[in-house]
């Protein structure tokens, strides 16, 4: 059975279930391998740390955000003892928007960071975009905004 399947046999077909009525999205999470680099990467994207939490003997948590903004933040897991991470299929990115490609991309390849390929839109007129690496190999699109 698909997930639509499941959710309309769930549901019903009939009009959707109401919203929730506080929601907010808080934060994504990433594990990482070495915390000392990851944290400098995203520095360099323009986040700042924000707090670290240990996990018992088990983990550390690094959170991170955008500069004047409380959420959503960037969670970054560092476990004990692990050396790498299979990133599969299904997972993509995460989005940055950006006010100036070209000085972002100078300033990140002085910190050794390159895009992936360069700058483009993908379509006639579309914001400019590229994607960047962190250490551990995810994923992040930076997106110029023209509104800024």
């Amino acid at each position: 059975m698909s997930t639509r399947q499941r959710y309309t046999s769930a549901f019903g077909a009939g009009p959707r279930p109401r919203r929730l009525v506080r929601m907010e999205l808080i934060h994504t999470c990433y594990r990482i391998t070495d915390p000392e680099r990851s944290i400098a990467f995203y520095e360099a994207l323009g986040l700042e740390k924000r707090r670290e939490l240990p996990i018992r003997d088990e983990a550390v948590n690094y959170f991170l955000g955008v500069p004047g903004h409380d959420q959503p933040e960037l969670e970054l897991t560092y476990n004990f003892g692990v050396d790498s991470y299979e990133l599969g299929t299904a997972y993509g990115h995460i989005a940055l928007t950006i006010d100036d490609m070209a000085g972002t991309l100078a300033a990140l390849a002085e910190k050794g960071i390159e895009p992936e390929r360069p700058p483009y839109s993908v379509r006639e007129g579309g914001s400019l975009l590229c994607f960047v690496r962190d250490p551990d190999g995810y994923r992040i699109e930076l997106i110029e905004r023209s509104d800024y």
